[in-house]
């Protein structure tokens, strides 16, 4: 699956040409998650564009404190839905009382959150707190990554968290690759996966490392 990579906020339809390009060379990646801004003027016709391809599953851009709010800004999170998309949400953990604010007012919107909800070293207690008012939500998912900036046993916790809160069927791990290559290895990150579940059924950890992300990207 390939997650947009902030391409030139100009052109949010040329990375998803660079893709297709790509999957027509390749045969990779199977889905792909655009690039939107959902407050611009083009909002509309960006996301019809991205509707057009087969592969993309949903858009993400990174909301400012306070958008998700706003009432432009939601009238754009209002389209997804109707075009097939659902929202990729990558914002610091203090904002997820505003994410759970908009699950709940589009209950019908998937609405996946990156990064684990960015919990941040001597903060996780605060972090913990907004992560279950969001897992509240049953339209919300959790990706497990991104965790380099934590030390081995916080990143534990914030796995162990991310699982009791979600449960193994709205939670998923993945790399964040290249990004995380600068913290550790793609095996090393897969590793701590592995190492935190393996006190779960070897269907759980299945859904958590392969077939929650085929079913919540479609990728039947």
């Amino acid at each position: 699956m390939y997650l947009e990579a902030e391409w030139d906020p100009r052109d949010p339809t040329g990375e998803m040409d660079f893709v297709a390009g790509l999957r027509a060379q390749y045969g990779l990646p199977s889905v792909a998650i655009a690039q939107a801004w959902l407050d611009r003027d083009d909002c509309a016709a960006v996301l019809e564009a991205h509707a057009q391809y087969s592969f993309i599953r949903g858009v993400r851009h990174k909301p400012r404190p306070g958008q998700m709010d706003d009432a432009r800004w939601r009238a754009g999170y209002a389209r997804l839905t109707s075009l097939g998309l659902h929202f990729e949400l990558q914002a610091p953990w203090r904002e997820l009382d505003a994410a759970a604010r908009l699950a709940r007012d589009f209950a019908d919107t998937t609405l996946v959150l990156n990064h684990a909800g960015l919990p941040l070293p001597g903060e996780l207690d605060g972090w913990q707190a907004a992560m279950a008012g969001l897992a509240s939500c049953e339209n919300i998912a959790v990706k497990i990554s991104g965790l380099g900036n934590l030390e081995t046993r916080a990143q534990h916790r914030v796995i162990q968290a991310g699982l009791e809160l979600f449960g193994t069927r709205r939670a998923m791990f993945a790399s964040n690759y290249p990004v995380d290559s600068l913290r550790a290895s793609y095996d090393a990150i897969y590793d701590l996966f592995s190492e935190a579940t393996l006190g779960l059924s070897q269907a759980e950890r299945r859904d958590l490392f392969h077939d929650n992300a085929v079913r919540i990207y479609r990728m039947e």
